[in-house]
């Protein structure tokens, strides 16, 4: 390995560091809570060495919600096997893969779904482009859904997916903050509830709610293209 390549090596070894322990006190402590200082001291560097690899704070928290966002976005099928499904199978799967991945990376999702003092994701527009992408397919999934008469005619794809968003988000929560009742089991309420949801939207319940810019990077897209 030459000097270039160890160098690298290196940098990325600290950056790795400085993100595991912002993640791990923004998560504990609370993200307002956390310093730059703080985080220096957890990884016995310097405040300045932070700086070199980060602007702030808010350039951490962004590194953590895009590997997060990733995280969830690669996990489960291969896009062989994904285009096997059919779109009402892609639509259930979609949201068995949210709540897996509250269990699977419990301090990302705590960031990114809980914690309420970090930034708007909607500040890095460019950065989590993927992400609008990701919401796009779920809605044109949805969308198959109505066409093909899994789902009634009339129902609007956003509020279908906000819908089931938070109901297995909720299941989540519980679990990680260990409010279930003794004994409960929150894969199997998790399961339940996404069948209940999907069983209320095909039978055409009349949905109080109303389509809206629920996505801050959407929010964004639209302020971008009225420019």
């Amino acid at each position: 390995m030459g000097i270039k390549e160890r160098q690298e090596r290196d940098r990325e070894a600290v950056r790795r560091s400085i993100l595991d322990a912002a993640r791990e006190l923004f998560v504990s402590e609370g993200f307002q809570n956390v310093s730059i200082r703080k985080i220096a001291e957890r990884i016995e560097y310097s405040p300045a060495a932070i700086y070199s690899y980060f602007a702030g704070k808010d350039d951490i928290f962004f590194a953590l919600a895009e590997e997060g966002f990733r995280l969830l976005c690669n996990g489960g099928r291969t896009p062989d096997e994904w285009h096997q499904l059919t779109p009402y199978q892609q639509v259930r799967r979609r949201f068995e893969r949210l709540y897996e991945f509250s269990r699977e990376h419990p301090e990302y999702f705590a960031l990114m779904f809980l914690e309420r003092s970090v930034p708007r994701i909607s500040k890095e527009y460019e950065r989590f482009a993927f992400m609008r992408e990701m919401r796009r397919q779920i809605l044109s999934e949805l969308q198959a859904c109505i066409d093909e008469g899994d789902l009634p005619k009339g129902l609007e794809p956003s509020v279908a997916m906000r819908t089931l968003t938070v109901g297995l988000l909720g299941i989540a929560h519980l679990r990680m903050s260990d409010r279930l009742a003794p004994g409960e089991d929150a894969d199997s309420l998790a399961a339940d509830v996404l069948d209940v949801v999907l069983a209320g939207l095909k039978s055409g319940v009349a949905l109080r709610s109303k389509a809206v810019a629920d996505c801050p990077l959407e929010e964004t897209a639209v302020k971008k293209q009225a420019s």
